[in-house]
């Protein structure tokens, strides 16, 4: 068996009882000090029952210990909140009461920078709002003031504590502006979770070892810092919404973390990953649990409490 401090895995688990899903493994070879993807194996939900066997049989298999997902890894504050609910704009949950207060700072020190200089932050607006194909997303900070309008909206429609975590903020934070120009999306922790998706990893959890250690994350997360380290490009994400062209802009993705992260990948590997959405998003998870070996991932405040989903940001 291979030296499980050398490897880790990428799932990117399925949104029905018929999805297919694929597991990634990377693993570390220190005589070669190369990166190998040595396993891509694909789950059939043909039968429900048997697909779950197949995924802790696996984990099994490899003495698999640290496996990277894209599913909500801990609670919405209501789900264990025991006080008497007064409602969500009178939330008194401590959590709650402290992400809304870095909500409530961020809407102040624009508002303050407004009063102060109107003409010129409404200049700055203007530009702002301007389409520019060749401005790097990365030029201003999402929570770097002046906010953007969508950013704003985006607070102003508040966190609600029964559908978003405190890392939702983080995030936000971090990345909504950049999300919604090229992913045309925002980030809720629970917006792509079913609940038969939470009753069946609830499930596997009951059958996989107790050893085996989750880390979440997001996948257009990761490609966005991917881009900002300069591994893949800004036309990569773009093309990948182009159905003409999003086969062969996931082998040129693929192509340059091969050599700019120095991971060797198989050409029948390559194929499938570039041909399988469902692939491609557990190879990104495993490009990310990389980053988790290698200790190179984001500080989270103290205050999104990203520790309890073991929610991670890589940095490459």
């Amino acid at each position: 068996m291979s030296n499980v401090e050398n490897i880790v895995a990428g799932m990117s688990i399925g949104g029905g009882k018929r999805e297919n899903f694929f597991f990634c493994l990377l693993e570390y070879f220190p005589e070669q000090k190369r990166w190998f993807l040595t396993h891509l194996k694909q789950v059939r939900d043909e039968s429900f029952d048997d697909s779950d066997r197949v995924v802790t049989q696996w984990v099994e298999d490899h003495g698999l210990k640290k496996l990277i997902i894209d599913f909500p890894l801990s609670k919405a504050p209501c789900e264990t909140c025991q006080l008497e609910c007064p409602g969500t704009d009178k939330c008194f949950n401590e959590s709650v009461i402290t992400v809304r207060k870095e909500i409530e700072e961020l809407m102040r020190v624009d508002k303050e920078i407004y009063k102060a200089h109107p003409k010129t932050y409404e200049k700055e607006r203007l530009i702002d709002g301007q389409v520019h194909y060749s401005k790097s997303v990365f030029d201003k900070n999402t929570d770097e003031h002046m906010l953007s309008k969508q950013f704003k909206r985006k607070l102003k429609k508040g966190f609600l504590p029964y559908w978003n975590r405190a890392l939702d903020v983080w995030i936000w934070k971090k990345y909504y502006d950049q999300l919604l120009d090229l992913f045309k999306v925002s980030y809720d922790s629970f917006g792509n979770t079913s609940l038969m998706l939470m009753a069946r990893f609830k499930y596997l959890l009951r059958h996989i070892p107790v050893d085996l250690r989750f880390f979440e994350t997001d996948v257009r997360i990761c490609l966005l810092e991917l881009l900002k380290a300069d591994v893949i490009t800004k036309n990569n994400i773009i093309n990948l919404n182009d159905i003409e062209m999003s086969v062969f802009t996931k082998m040129e993705i693929i192509k340059r973390i091969e050599e700019k992260l120095g991971i060797f990948i198989y050409k029948k590997d390559v194929e499938t990953i570039a041909k399988n959405p469902k692939a491609f998003d557990s190879f990104i998870l495993a490009i990310a649990g990389q980053r988790v070996l290698l200790d190179k991932l984001y500080t989270a405040p103290e205050w999104s409490r990203a520790e309890q989903a073991n929610f991670i940001i890589p940095s490459f």
